[in-house]
């Protein structure tokens, strides 16, 4: 194991980072299609293709049930092409003829659609708590508290009073446990004074202080000016680190929710968005530090493309579960045009989230950096 890290460490950046992202990407999305391809085969759907990646297959192959499998050059997502999927009134008499009896996706009941569909974030669920759980039984839970282990000279939170030793209960009524949950909350809230509740030599006692701003390639942040104490890792049993692998998956979702809040309200830059560019760079950055940490930084990816694919937008799976509900409700599917217009519209919004965590990920990320020094 230590020769293949010294191995893989030897790698020049720019490889390590295209190996790591396609790793990374490629299980990610063959997680996502398999829950959908499993959900199918369990209400009766045949599946026609299986792809990883898109463009010209490098690799593929037909199994004996009919399904092709295909590994596309570009690994940038896949797909699950499901028998029968296109509507029938769409389609030419010879391929209505070519479809199997009661194995066709458009056939199948509202609920047997929706559950393939959702399927596909379920497995992206699943897979982040089985890492999480994973990680917590071979590497160990961080234990840690919101105690304060160092105050810098000068900063906001020795002008408030804080002191080394001190424990934050409480952040503008908030519990918190964990110093990551301190700086969740204190982060978007430069030049906003908060309240904080410690705990100092047995009593309880609250503070008032302004975090000082910083400025940095993520827009204005607040900084108290402290520092955690010591966090060590503790190994959990398998029913323990199924639970807390469990809990850790729901807490990372609560969290990108609140953070997709504080964007639409103003409180947090859009600077924050991040894409394959970004995914990338941090993927070499987290497989040159180790297993462990590209393993969590996996987890973490999981539940994003599995919460990103709950989206009620159209082309996503969350948008197909929408007009499913719809169609439920109405007792039969939404009129086409009213479908069309909802892909149109979900194709617009989509392409122009692309392009703006594109330009984030150029102008913020490495490029953008190694393009400032170029010019100076």
């Amino acid at each position: 194991m230590d020769f293949l890290a010294q191995g893989w460490n030897l790698l020049p950046s720019l490889p390590r980072t295209l190996i790591a992202f396609a790793l990374v990407l490629g299980v990610l999305v063959f997680i996502h299609e398999m829950g959908h391809y499993l959900a199918a085969r369990w209400r009766g759907i045949h599946v026609d293709a299986f792809s990883i990646g898109f463009g010209r297959p490098i690799l593929r192959g037909t199994d004996r049930r009919g399904t092709e499998w295909r590994l596309g050059w570009l690994p940038l997502g896949g797909y699950v092409k499901l028998h029968g999927q296109e509507v029938p009134e769409e389609t030419d008499a010879a391929t209505r003829a070519s479809w199997r009896p009661g194995q066709t996706f458009h056939e199948k009941p509202v609920g047997d659609r929706a559950i393939v569909v959702a399927a596909g974030p379920v497995a992206n669920y699943l897979l982040a708590a089985l890492l999480f759980a994973g990680l917590y039984m071979t590497v160990g839970q961080p234990t840690g508290n919101a105690a304060v282990g160092a105050v810098v000279e000068g900063s906001a939170a020795e002008r408030g009073g804080l002191r080394a030793g001190d424990e934050i209960i409480a952040l503008d009524g908030t519990r918190v446990a964990r110093f990551e949950q301190v700086q969740r909350h204190v982060q978007p809230r430069a030049g906003r004074p908060i309240e904080i509740s410690i705990a100092r030599d047995g009593a309880e006692r609250t503070l008032t202080i302004t975090p000082d701003t910083r400025e940095g390639p993520q827009g204005a942040t607040g900084v108290l000016g402290i520092q955690g104490g010591a966090m060590r890792l503790e190994r959990l049993g398998v029913g323990a680190a199924l639970a807390a692998g469990v809990s850790q998956t729901v807490d990372v979702t609560w969290q990108s929710l609140t953070s997709i809040a504080e964007m639409l309200t103003g409180q947090r830059s859009a600077r924050d968005l991040g894409g394959p560019i970004r995914i990338a760079e941090v993927s070499g950055e987290a497989a040159s530090l180790g297993l462990a940490p590209l393993v969590s930084l996996m987890a973490l990816l999981s539940v994003s493309l599995g919460l990103l694919n709950l989206f009620p937008i159209p082309l996503l799976d969350g948008g197909h579960l929408v007009f499913y509900a719809a169609e439920a409700i109405r007792g039969r599917p939404l009129p086409p045009k009213a479908q069309e217009y909802g892909y149109r519209a979900g194709f617009a919004l989509l392409a122009t989230l692309f392009v703006l965590v594109s330009w984030n990920d150029i102008v913020h990320g490495t490029i953008g950096r190694f393009v400032a020094r170029l010019v100076g």
